[in-house]
């Protein structure tokens, strides 16, 4: 099966630092591939540069069959690729619904005359685009969809989670990046997220997922496979069992003495 993704030789320096050295990585279509390492690996400088964030120092990048090295961040998200980060982006005083479709402005009409005049149109885009972003969010939890239009900031970190993931799903992307979507949730909590994700994914068979992780349990339950990075670099790559058991895994990130 061909990749979807595929960066080969990527570097990027920042002040002498080496975030990526030369990394070569494939992600094949409809695979959830796992991304772990120590901290200051490389993992979410990978993702930064390939959502366009940052600018590749050397490599290239393609995706879905075009060359997409260096291009802007609009840019990928047009192609395809979608992403949450470690640290939550959500606008707190505005609503789940309001959040979720920041995310969707690729498939919203945006023109003045539209949103002015032509308003049985606007209504329309309006009902289409709140019929997605509720059928997305029982996906994940069916208590939410009744509360669409509250703000955001009354929600528990789980469900911030999700809504976060939604707002990255509802321009049906390609792609999903998620960058450590445990962080700052209970064990309870991350078994209930993975059963979302692994929902979403049995549901969409077009989308390709890549999930950095601290948390071993999340990677070994959830991936197809894995890929380990050390000081920018690729040390190991396949099911997660098997790189567990590699030695250089061990030693740079398992605790290995």
């Amino acid at each position: 099966m061909s990749a979807l993704l595929e960066a080969h030789g990527l570097s990027k320096n920042f002040g002498g630092v080496q975030a990526l050295d030369g990394l070569d990585l494939a992600v094949t279509a409809n695979e959830i591939l796992g991304l772990i390492g120590p901290n200051g690996s490389g993992k979410t400088t990978f993702f930064n540069v390939i959502t366009g964030i940052y600018n590749a120092d050397a490599g290239r990048v393609m995706f879905d069959g075009a060359d997409v090295t260096n291009a802007s961040a609009r840019a990928i998200y047009q192609a395809g690729i979608s992403r949450t980060f470690q640290r939550s982006r959500l606008s707190l005083p505005l609503s789940i619904f309001d959040n979720i479709m920041i995310g969707n402005h690729k498939r919203l009409n945006q023109g003045l005359w539209f949103n002015l005049v032509k308003r049985r149109g606007f209504r329309q885009e309006f009902e289409h685009s709140y019929a997605d972003a509720r059928a997305l969010v029982e996906v994940f939890e069916p208590g939410l969809a009744g509360r669409m239009f509250e703000p955001v900031a009354g929600l528990p970190m789980i469900d911030r989670r999700r809504i976060e993931i939604c707002r990255a799903l509802i321009s049906a992307p390609k792609l999903l990046l998620l960058d450590e979507p445990s962080a700052g949730m209970t064990h309870d909590e991350t078994a209930e997220l993975m059963n979302d994700i692994l929902l979403v994914r049995k549901r969409n068979k077009n989308l390709t997922i890549i999930i950095v992780e601290h948390e071993m349990g999340v990677i070994e339950r959830i991936t197809d496979r894995c890929v380990v990075l050390n000081f920018g670099r690729k040390v190991a790559e396949g099911p997660y069992r098997s790189v567990a058991a590699d030695a250089q895994v061990q030693e740079a990130y398992l605790g290995a003495a």
